[in-house]
């Protein structure tokens, strides 16, 4: 659950004390690995479980803390948006039927704190990225006021020294500033965690490392941020860029994101591998510190390394080395951290069987894999099965394959042979296993999500496509059925009250303007056209300064040599404007009163759509 009393480091009088126990920590590390101290078996799996929870409309949530303490469980945690929670299940022993056991726990923990959420008028979504989130839920409003985000947020605008950007492309383009971390909270995953070998964690790891890429492609679950169709799994993008330390210079960036994948093959033991990331990444957090590992060694108690593991969960490797220890015993297990939510529990118990099968059935002929494929292969499939999904073609051993080739031909059988090597229930493997045949015969969460989103723009506007979608995703869920199963949406799933409709619901967000400066005569054309009576004009800043109507250039249609003066000169300079979350019937009042047909949308000084009596 991450470490909640901490500081910020770079400017904390407990600096240096924190580097000494940082270095502590990994001298400790060392004489454990070398002393065989780690626990080996049995091997032992677990989860964590990141949900959202919205409100009556499908909206974001700001109940996550009112929530949390009716709940009143310790398997429950907060996370940095106040619409999001995270459940940490019980590690079980991987062997007989710990999957559906996890399963069943999964499920009963939802089910508690669904039951808590209707009780103060919402409900639980598992998405990779939540539909309806708009750029009003990433304000600081909708952080979770907990001391450790703060201080996180704080810690990482400080090394930027510039506010965030976003830009991700895709089928359609998200690009845009931020002024916080809180981005990071659109992402919501199923953090899969597998115990390994310390001895053998060359190989494993670098295994983890080579099939991410084919895995991920069959599980990617969040294709869109803001209406917006972007990556297959747009998480890997948004991510990497909401808690990036790098500002952009006119200098080459050498250094790497905080959220990574990698530049290479883990080539040392679990001591070099943490040693590579202090290396390469500012500590950020500190905390107090009562004793030290090596103390702690000497007096016969395993150390937490606490000082190495706040270093750690701020440096987001998509595969995370974690190190615990537990009943007297330490241990290291691989965080699987690309996986995300959703959209069933069913089909997220299944990638991760799916993923410890694969890593448990691993040939010989993998052994030493470093060795036999290039690193910047294995981060080319990992990226590209992010924009791409299930349509991805993969290097592998040479030959380019195709998705479902590559699942089904390779992958599958050996996540079979892997399982029932650990002992695991027969029928638990075919149960889950199952569930990714027939995905990869069917399609996944993101190509239904594209599908369901497309088609329900052709008969609504995108708000409110995005809540029905929303409606539509927990209704399937509850139904039961894994995602190769779900039905597209009928439109009917969430209906609109129009009394209550905002005026967001009915604006065009996709307006052509012009600025002050332009041609007059140009502008004309643009109307005449795009068959369009209504021009937002900007000045340089790009904040909204006039208005130009149809009704203020068509007497210049039979004359248009006579446009030689600039919009400046016959615009509307008095605009009566609105703003997004204002009542639709506001709109329509307004318009009314004022005898006008159009009212310009902002936020600030800044246009952000338009509503006309059409629209209306």
């Amino acid at each position: 659950m991450g470490e909640l009393h901490v500081e910020a480091l770079l400017k904390s009088p407990n600096n240096s004390n924190y580097i000494k126990q940082l270095l502590t920590d990994i001298e400790a590390l060392d004489h454990m690995l070398k002393n065989d101290m780690f626990e080996k078996s049995p091997i032992r799996i677990g989860a964590e479980q990141e949900f959202c929870l919205v409100d009556q409309g499908w909206q974001p949530s700001n109940k996550a803390l009112k929530i949390l303490e009716e709940i009143n469980d310790s398997h429950f945690t907060t996370e940095i948006a106040l619409y999001n929670l995270e459940i940490n299940l019980d590690p079980l022993p991987l062997t007989g039927f710990g999957f559906s056991k996890m399963h069943k726990q999964l499920d009963d923990l939802l089910e508690k704190a669904g039951d808590i959420a209707t009780k103060h008028g919402d409900k639980i979504i598992l998405t990779g990225i939540l539909p309806t989130i708009t750029q009003k839920h990433l304000e600081l409003p909708y952080m979770t006021p907990i001391k450790r985000y703060i201080i996180l947020n704080e810690a990482v605008k400080e090394m930027r020294k510039n506010d965030f950007e976003l830009h991700i492309k895709g089928v359609d383009e998200l690009n845009v500033h931020h002024d916080s971390v809180l981005y990071e909270g659109c992402n919501t995953s199923y953090q899969a965690h597998l115990q390994i070998d310390p001895d053998d964690f060359r190989d494993t790891y670098n295994w983890s490392q080579a099939i991410a890429g084919p895995l991920l492609s069959i599980c990617t679950n969040a294709p869109m941020l803001m209406g917006r169709e972007l990556w297959q799994e747009t998480r890997i993008a948004l991510f990497t860029q909401s808690v990036d330390t790098r500002a952009s210079t006119f200098l080459l960036n050498e250094r790497e994101a905080r959220v990574n994948f990698g530049n290479d093959w883990a080539h040392g033991d679990i001591v070099d591998f943490y040693k590579e990331s202090i290396v390469g990444f500012r500590s950020m957090l500190t905390t107090n510190f009562e004793t030290d590992s090596l103390t702690e060694l000497k007096a016969g108690t395993i150390p937490k390394l606490r000082a190495l593991n706040l270093h750690n969960g701020t440096v987001y490797k998509w595969n995370r080395l974690c190190y615990g220890a537990s009943k007297g015993k330490p241990h290291v297990r691989i965080e699987n951290r690309y996986i995300p939510s959703g959209p069933t529990t069913a089909d997220e118990i299944a990638n991760m069987m799916f993923w410890v099968g694969i890593m448990q059935g691993r040939p010989k002929k993998y052994n030493e894999i470093h060795t036999k494929m290039d690193f910047k292969d294995v981060k080319t499939n990992f990226y590209n099965a992010a924009r791409y999904g299930m349509a991805t073609q993969f290097y592998w051993e040479g030959k380019l394959v195709s998705s479902q080739d590559l699942l089904l031909d390779l992958l599958l059988p050996m996540a079979f042979r892997g399982l029932y090597a650990m002992d695991v229930a027969p029928e638990d493997v075919e149960r889950y296993l199952s569930i990714i045949e027939n995905r990869i015969k069917s399609y996944n969460g993101s190509r239904w999500t594209v599908e369901a989103y497309r088609k329900l723009t052709k008969e609504h506007k995108q708000v409110d496509a995005l809540a029905i979608l929303t409606a539509s995703m927990y209704q399937q869920n509850k139904k039961g059925y894994t995602i190769d199963a779900w039905q597209l949406p009928r439109g009917d799933e969430h209906i609109i009250q129009k009394e209550h409709a905002k005026v967001k619901q009915a604006m065009n967000t996709k307006t052509i303007t012009a600025q002050e400066n332009d041609s007059a005569e140009l502008v004309l054309k643009m109307m005449q056209w795009k068959n369009i009576h209504h021009v937002p004009i900007l000045d340089d800043d790009l904040n909204l300064v006039g208005l130009l109507t149809w009704t203020d250039v068509e007497q210049y249609l039979g004359e248009t040599g006579a446009l030689e003066q600039s919009i400046r000169d016959i615009m509307k300079t008095q605009l009566v404007t609105i703003t997004e979350e204002e009542k639709l019937s506001s709109a329509k009042s307004i318009m009314q009163s004022r005898a006008i047909n159009c009212l310009p949308v902002v936020n600030g000084k800044k246009l952000v759509g338009i509503i006309t009596s059409k629209d209306l």
